[in-house]
């Protein structure tokens, strides 16, 4: 008795296993990778830096938000695009993308308004995933066109980027805390169900129907606005006080050049105080003299002068000794003649 034997299936042999037939709450132990794993581990480092010391490392915020900005613009584009009608692979992409994200990181930290702006663009950004999200599982018939994520993108996103150039500490603190838990959030979903949330919110950009997530999926979602709120707490009562960004580091040279400025004016206001007292001084002698001496005088009264006041004695009595002389008159007369004039004067 001849039996033959039929091939095989090599779908049977070799079973293809598709995302959206696995179980969604299945235990994700044994997939892990080493690469992953690390930078995830590094992602989360960087994750409580920004969420909790977001305002007080400003310049470094901002040389981290432009890097990962353009690296993550131009890799794609080389990544995707034909660059020269050349094709390049993951690493040089890479490298292009690190190192034109690099130009836009430094550009970022020494123009405060593109930073500022860019800070703000990123917290639209984070707010409108979750607009997305809310919109596709609170609404009956959720959008399914490419327009509505991207215009939701792109509002959200312009509107609190000028809100954080109008409002910078404030909008400041919530991005870097919003994004640091954000970048947790992503590292412990790879921890626990292997990017499932970070899977579901890419189909929420396509605008394609959801697929089942697992109870664990939100409550990883739900570490992010938690996480959110702790970090705009710590950094706005402990590390952010007493801080501003506004204020310029300067060099030990210029602070002894504004020393020297400041002691030069010191000098001359109290060279210009001491003229100013030595002229009130002055003033206040010429006031004491003008009073002292006055310019005009009271004029005596003039006294009144009769004939018989301009003669001298010696004439009143030599003019007596004559008429005595010439005749006798009796001495009583001769009295009352030599005391006429004192009597009237």
């Amino acid at each position: 008795m001849e039996t033959t034997l039929e091939p095989l299936d090599p779908a049977l042999v070799n079973p293809v296993v598709k995302p959206e037939s696995l179980d969604p709450c299945v235990d994700s132990q044994g997939r892990y990778k080493v690469v992953p794993s690390v930078v995830c581990s590094m992602c989360c480092l960087f994750g409580v830096i920004y969420c909790f010391f977001g305002y007080r490392c400003f310049k470094a915020v901002l040389f981290l938000t432009g890097l990962m900005f353009g690296s993550v613009v131009i890799f794609m584009l080389c990544y995707k695009e034909r660059v020269l009608d050349t094709q390049l692979s993951v690493e040089a992409a890479a490298g292009i993308g690190l190192g034109i994200g690099t130009l836009c990181g430094l550009v970022t930290m020494l123009v405060r308004s593109v930073g500022l702006f860019m800070i703000g663009l990123l917290l639209g950004l984070l707010v409108a995933l979750a607009t997305l999200v809310g919109m596709e599982e609170l609404s009956d018939t959720p959008p399914r066109s490419v327009w509505v994520p991207l215009g939701v993108l792109l509002g959200l996103g312009m509107i609190f980027a000028v809100l954080t150039l109008q409002w910078q500490r404030l909008f400041t603190t919530l991005s870097t805390a919003a994004f640091g838990a954000a970048i947790i959030t992503v590292a412990t979903d790879y921890f626990v169900e292997l990017f499932a949330l970070v899977l579901y919110v890419g189909e929420r950009l396509k605008a394609t129907p959801a697929a089942p997530v697992c109870w664990v999926t939100w409550a990883v979602l739900g570490a992010w606005p938690a996480l959110t709120a702790i970090g705009v707490l710590v950094q706005w009562k402990l590390t952010a006080e007493g801080y501003s960004h506004t204020k310029v580091i300067i060099s030990r040279q210029q602070r002894r050049m504004q020393v020297m400025r400041i002691r030069q004016r010191d000098d001359r206001y109290r060279h210009k105080k001491k003229k100013k007292t030595a002229s009130a001084a002055m003033a206040t002698q010429g006031k004491m003299a003008a009073v002292a001496e006055p310019v005009y005088r009271r004029k005596p009264n003039p006294i009144r002068r009769y004939d018989t006041d301009v003669l001298s004695p010696s004439y009143i009595q030599s003019f007596r000794e004559r008429q005595v002389q010439a005749q006798p008159f009796p001495s009583r007369l001769v009295l009352d003649l030599a005391s006429g004039p004192q009597l009237q004067a």
